[in-house]
């Protein structure tokens, strides 16, 4: 095997969720420039018409499903779909995910559940369901996206940083069950990127300011960034890495 096929991701099969825009969006595309079939999951039916124009645009192979991913219902329809036309999924990157800001003393307890079903409950459902089809085929990667605040506690944001926390616990668990089975589980933490998520925090001028002081890089991260270490979680290269939380971050976490 050369270098390259080290890397390679062509002709595998790879499901994202939160695919219609930011880190979903752009690690669907760039999973299709690398000559993998991508399926494209968002919550609502035509939520990734735009990232499947651009990926067909570039030549590239996706279709989209969707479901709500607060409704284990809607999850399990979908998966059954997407099984139903895939005999294997070589990669799964639960992506998919919400955020919502309010002081802990006011934080309405709805939100914080809605956070926490989106956040952590889908994605193990989703690894659960997949991850037994891996076992039977041998073989698979499951690549979590988990945060800066899988590490720290945050402000205004308990619930997005429980749910951070678990998917870092998880992605542990998992390995630890899976490794001795070719599957490899892993995830990536990014820093701080210009995304929706992060919009609030860009517009607040003090907030915006204290953390690009507080990034080596010296700016805010942007979607397209993350592709690569992605594709390394993704490929045969990162055979012998499982359960670690790798951050993705302009040293960040090392300042």
């Amino acid at each position: 095997m050369n270098k390259l096929q080290l890397f390679s991701v062509e002709n595998k099969s790879v499901f994202i969720t939160g695919a219609s825009r930011g880190i979903g969006k752009a690690l669907a595309i760039g999973f299709a420039k690398a000559g993998a079939t991508v399926i494209c999951a968002s919550s609502k039916a035509g939520g990734t018409t735009q990232t499947l124009t651009e990926i067909k645009n570039l030549g590239g192979k996706a279709y989209g499903v969707h479901a709500d991913l607060a409704n284990t219902e809607e999850i399990k329809l979908m998966l059954k779909t997407v099984l139903e036309k895939h005999k294997n999924i070589d990669i799964v990157i639960n992506n998919g995910g919400t955020i919502s800001r309010f002081p802990a003393t006011e934080y309405p307890f709805n939100e914080f559940k809605k956070v926490i079903d989106v956040n952590v409950n889908s994605a193990f459902l989703i690894s659960q369901i997949l991850g037994k089809e891996m076992i039977k085929q041998g073989h698979g990667k499951i690549i979590n996206i988990a945060s800066m605040l899988s590490f720290t506690g945050g402000l205004t944001v308990p619930a997005y940083t429980a749910s951070k926390h678990a998917i870092a616990g998880l992605t542990k668990a998992l390995a630890n069950e899976w490794a001795s089975l070719n599957i490899q589980v892993n995830a990536i933490a990014p820093g701080y990127f210009a995304t929706d998520n992060t919009q609030a925090l860009r517009e607040d001028s003090k907030r915006n300011q204290d953390i690009i002081n507080r990034i080596p890089a010296g700016e805010w991260g942007k979607a397209e960034q993350l592709v690569g270490a992605a594709i390394f979680l993704a490929s045969e290269s990162s055979q012998y890495v499982n359960g670690h939380i790798l951050a993705v971050d302009g040293g960040w976490l090392a300042k």
